[in-house]
């Protein structure tokens, strides 16, 4: 996932996504025109197999739609963590400096 989410042509994709969920491929095109239909097609590829993107058929059509679990897993595991630790230490830092503890 952290290889899928280092291209910011990918996390273009992944906002696009969280914007209007369920796009097509001409419509994701559209929205990057620097890059070939083949170009958006790999950029998919790579965040299908991050379990980033998932895709669903209707009729002629492969609507693409952003996975937001992988994210929050990865928020949770490495992020959430890390940043509480640091807020309860700038917070006993705050407290000292005052005089309050």
């Amino acid at each position: 996932m952290f290889k899928a989410l280092a291209d910011a042509t990918r996390r273009l994709l992944l906002d696009k996504l969280f914007e209007r969920d369920g796009m097509t491929l001409g419509e994701l095109e559209a929205e990057v025109p620097e890059l070939t239909r083949f170009g958006v097609m790999k950029h998919l590829g790579v965040l299908e197999q991050a379990g980033l993107v998932v895709t669903r058929r209707q009729g002629r059509h492969k609507h693409h739609y952003l996975n937001a679990v992988p994210i929050r897993l990865l928020l949770e595991r490495w992020i959430d963590k890390y940043r509480n630790r640091r807020a309860a230490a700038l917070l006993d830092l705050k407290d000292h400096l005052e005089g309050t503890k």
